[in-house]
């Protein structure tokens, strides 16, 4: 197999072999545009592009390193390993964070341990996550009165209750749209005490997804005041739900049930043929946890908890990891005490 970096009239043919919009050119370039290093590469069989991978290098302070960000790419392989260890050397990295884009549905026997052997194996621990290792994954080849009988009981409720008060959807993927997301945003992350990207990040987002066809805004409009706004992704015939956003006004219309399933037949009706809700907690939720809202609510859309392979990083410099470990974990520790505070 021929391992080599990608050139730009690859573009077309390298995003048909990738699997998650966070491996799309798209995503590669707009994470260029926020100066962050990126390096593409083909694996090649018989002059044709089987597979592509696409990390991000970040500079790390203090200690003149780097780290690398691989998610949601293919099965771990002994060539893919390969090329991330080349990659990391060229980089000067610590490590590269690795998070496949391997899953299965919750409640079947694990097929996961040979790939987590096979990684550590291959010098690759354990690390902090960055996506969640669950999340809802939601059929839409069904019909539309399948998917509604599907709901829960809430949330077909919640649903009729939006509609019968005259809450409207829909899209306004446009600057102005982004715009709005941001104003709400803000308003959300204050009040429930979560970090999120900055402003500028959403801004080069838009400035470089905008007319990729691969970003949509949608907003939630009751009585002309936006209530929520959501940012989707769609890529391959996946949709997915990386950003939403909701304002503590007028609660009571379940605004943000209604966008979910009018996300649903959306997707159906781009031809999509699954939802990604994104990210969820595991098979058994604590009730305390403060994202259990949020888990309960997608579950109400009746897609199935599936469970990905996890976060693992691949170790460039065993030196230096360990120490860099102790000190990351300690700065989220006061990062999320500061969140829990407010301040």
């Amino acid at each position: 197999m021929l391992i080599r970096p990608l050139r730009i009239e690859e573009k077309d043919e390298y995003n048909q072999v990738v699997h998650h919009p966070l491996q799309s050119w798209e995503w590669g370039d707009f994470r260029k545009a926020t100066g962050t290093t990126v390096e593409r590469i083909g694996f090649f069989d018989k002059g044709k592009l089987q597979k592509g991978l696409q990390v991000t290098f970040h500079k790390l302070p203090k200690i003149g390193k780097t780290a690398g960000y691989l998610p949601k790419a293919f099965m771990p392989d002994e060539d893919q390993i390969g090329a991330l260890r080349q990659l990391g050397k060229k980089n000067n990295a610590l490590f590269i964070k690795m998070e496949p884009n391997i899953s299965q549905k919750v409640g079947v026997p694990s097929a996961h341990q040979h790939i987590v052997k096979f990684l550590e194996d291959n010098d690759a621990v354990p690390g902090r996550p960055l996506f969640t290792k669950h999340t809802f994954i939601l059929d839409l080849t069904k019909t539309e009165e399948e998917l509604f009988a599907n709901l829960s009981n809430k949330t077909r409720y919640n649903i009729n209750l939006a509609v019968k008060k005259g809450v409207i959807i829909y899209e306004n993927t446009t600057q102005d749209g982004m715009e709005t997301y941001l104003k709400i945003l803000a308003e959300t992350t204050k009040r429930q005490g979560f970090y999120a990207h900055s402003p500028e990040y959403f801004r080069t987002m838009w400035q470089t997804l905008g007319n990729s066809g691969m970003l949509k805004i949608f907003q939630a409009v009751y009585e002309n005041q936006i209530l929520a706004s959501w940012v989707m992704f769609v890529f391959n015939g996946v949709l997915y739900y990386p950003y939403g956003a909701s304002s503590r006004e007028h609660r009571d219309v379940m605004a943000s049930n209604l966008m979910m399933w009018e996300m649903i037949r959306y997707g159906k009706k781009i031809g999509c043929t699954k939802f990604d809700m994104w990210g969820s907690l595991g098979e058994n939720p604590d009730p305390k946890d403060p994202w259990f809202g949020f888990h309960r609510f997608k579950k109400g859309y009746g897609g199935e908890l599936n469970e990905f392979i996890g976060t693992f990083d691949l170790i460039t410099d065993f030196a230096l990891y360990k120490p860099f470990r102790f000190v990351e974990n300690l700065r989220w520790k006061l990062l999320r005490l500061r969140a829990k505070l407010n301040i």
